[in-house]
């Protein structure tokens, strides 16, 4: 169903979407925000039920008109509003025309990680950017979930939200405070735990040993993993550098271990 168009940017449910963009409003509302063409198809293809209202500007361009349709299947009201309401609501100084609103899935870890093989935990990752890069490259790994512990950022940031494409709406993503209820967790679905960590085995020592099920985990972008939390996990293993080059950032190393995960589980 269209609405009447919204043209007041300083309209209650304006300044109530627009708060979305703060962690405690998400918090006590269990919604957050989802900013731009990709990411809400994303939302609607991948995860309608969690939809709950689309605010978009008027318009015949084709991601309007696509975003009309799934909307309408999903049975997901679209409100229409003017450029400045958007941007009035939008965390973003450019909005790309459209936001929706949609709550947070309740997903429990345990059951996240049942019947994983490929899991990515980011422990301490403060990074919007590198949040989002890692969890999409989960995605394209195609690892079963991803778990954000201790005070990692919150997946539902819209910065993260942005950063993963669409990829936050294809796979189980859930927050858990502790690292060792995490990794109790993984072992108990039946995967090994094994830290990125530079101290670790050379990943071309023991890559035949990475068939089976695993749950990676990767440090705080500055200071990795600490000795208690590597203790934790159990196991480490690192990228070799064959260049000049002084480390490999987050995203790119959690990318190649994933992939080379993956590469082993399928030969």
């Amino acid at each position: 169903m269209v609405t009447e168009l919204i043209e007041n940017p300083k309209a209650p449910r304006v300044k109530r979407v627009a708060a979305l963009a703060r962690k405690k409003e998400r918090g006590e509302t269990g919604r957050f925000l989802v900013e731009g063409p990709q990411a809400v198809r994303e939302l609607l293809t991948y995860r309608p039920a969690l939809a709950e209202v689309v605010y978009a500007t008027t318009g015949t361009e084709a991601w309007q008109l696509e975003l009309d349709r799934l909307a309408s299947d999903a049975g997901v009201e679209i409100e229409r509003a003017t450029p400045q309401v958007i941007q009035a609501m939008a965390e973003t100084v450019q909005p790309q025309g459209v936001i929706a609103v949609a709550r947070i899935p309740d997903a429990t870890l345990a059951d996240a990680l049942a019947g994983a093989k490929l899991v990515a935990v980011m422990h301490e990752v403060r990074d919007p950017g590198n949040a989002g890069a890692v969890l999409r490259a989960a995605d394209a790994a195609g690892a079963d979930a991803v778990v954000f512990s201790g005070e990692s950022i919150d997946p539902w940031h819209p910065k993260v939200v942005r950063s993963t494409t669409g990829s936050l709406f294809h796979l189980p993503v859930v927050t858990e405070s502790s690292l060792e209820d995490v990794v109790a967790a993984a072992r108990e679905a039946g995967l090994e735990t094994i830290a990125a960590d530079v101290r670790g085995d050379e990943i071309t020592d023991v890559r035949a040993q990475l068939r089976g099920g695993i749950a990676w985990v990767f440090g705080n972008e500055a200071r990795g993993l600490g000795e208690a939390e590597r203790d934790v996990i159990g196991r480490s293993i690192r990228l070799p550098i064959y260049g000049a080059a002084e480390s490999l950032n987050l995203a790119t190393a959690a990318s190649v271990l994933l992939y080379e995960t993956a590469f082993s589980q399928r030969a």
